[in-house]
């Protein structure tokens, strides 16, 4: 007895379709336990950098200053952000699992995309930090205190699940019909709309227009606050305070053009390049960006930043002393 294909299809949408097979990057697949090295090793980096940093950020008093909690949010953003999809990248490369469930597919595709804009949040938060120390210094204080720090790490967080909660919506209410290979190492929007055998309209448009109202509006306002700045700076007398002031953004501009690059690039060339750029150039890039920038951001920070480098110094004498200390103590004792 044949079932009615439309009560198949309403079925479908209420219960979800079956898991979708990650096929990893199509046309590469010989290749998948070369990309896995460098993949994991970037995670790794990224793992234990912005876990150092956070935790420096978090427990040393002298880095308390609104700057430094800003770069604990985006060290948190970044762990976020590369947690929700390297392990199951790392997991269809190494060939030990490539299906996902309807539910965990739209659970990671909403986490890694409210952290992405989240992120974007932050670094914006961040370049208005940089326009107030510099263009407004007697009014530093004032405007931004560690109450102001709270206050844009919930609404980065609010702003990124507001934004997301619709597609997710549209994704459950698309039909799939039996549609379940995924040409990817994880779940992102647009991959998973072109799946349903529904009208995906809603969800282009959508996602354009997030992408135009979050991380382009946020990289515009950027670049407004380093025109303020630059004007600021180009007033001061000397070239050696021109020079130091300029100092002050140099981490802050390497994250950003290491962020919004391989991110704004894929994002076009999903969109407008679909058909001229390669299917495995395209998911190659969309894994550079959760992984890249998260594992580069603390080493850019950690160089360009002369507290953060003294503090991180002085906690390695710290337990370098203790580690000798625990090797004299049994000698000690034995004597």
């Amino acid at each position: 007895m044949e079932l009615d294909p439309a009560l198949l299809n309403l079925s479908q949408t209420l219960s979800g379709p079956g898991p979708f097979v990650l096929l990893g990057v199509p046309g590469l697949e010989g290749l998948h336990a070369w990309l896995s090295v460098p993949v994991c090793l970037l995670y790794l980096a990224s793992l234990v950098g912005n876990t150092l940093l956070l935790g420096l950020v978090a427990v040393d008093k002298t880095l308390q200053a609104p700057m430094y909690q800003l770069l604990g949010l985006l060290a948190a953003a970044d762990l976020i952000l590369a947690t929700s999809t390297v392990p199951k990248a790392l997991a269809v490369l190494w060939g030990l699992s490539d299906q996902i469930s309807f539910g965990g597919c739209l659970a990671q595709l909403f986490v890694a995309h409210v952290a992405f804009i989240a992120e974007s949040s932050v670094l914006l938060a961040m370049a208005v930090d940089r326009y107030v120390a510099i263009c407004q210094p007697l009014r530093y204080g004032a405007l931004l205190s560690q109450r102001v720090v709270g206050t844009v790490a919930v609404a980065a967080v609010t702003r990124g699940a507001c934004v997301m909660a619709p597609p997710v919506i549209l994704l459950q209410r698309l039909p799939y019909c039996g549609h379940r290979v995924l040409p990817h190492t994880y779940c992102e929007h647009m991959g998973v709309a072109r799946l349903a055998c529904g009208d995906t309209r809603p969800n282009i448009w959508y996602g354009l227009a997030t992408t135009l109202l979050s991380p382009a509006l946020d990289l515009g306002l950027i670049g407004a606050s380093y025109a303020l700045i630059l004007r600021a700076v180009c007033r001061l007398p000397s070239p050696g305070a021109r020079h130091k002031t300029l100092g002050t953004c140099g981490a802050h501009a390497g994250v950003i053009v290491l962020f919004y690059t391989p991110a704004l690039f894929s994002f076009l060339a999903h969109r407008f390049g679909h058909h001229t750029v390669p299917r495995h150039i395209h998911i190659l890039l969309a894994n550079l960006y959760v992984v890249v920038p998260p594992a580069l951001n603390p080493v850019v920070y950690g160089v360009r930043t002369k507290q953060i480098t003294q503090r991180l110094r002085h906690l390695l004498r710290r337990m370098r002393k203790v580690g000798a200390d625990s090797q004299t103590i049994p000698h000690t004792l034995s004597v």
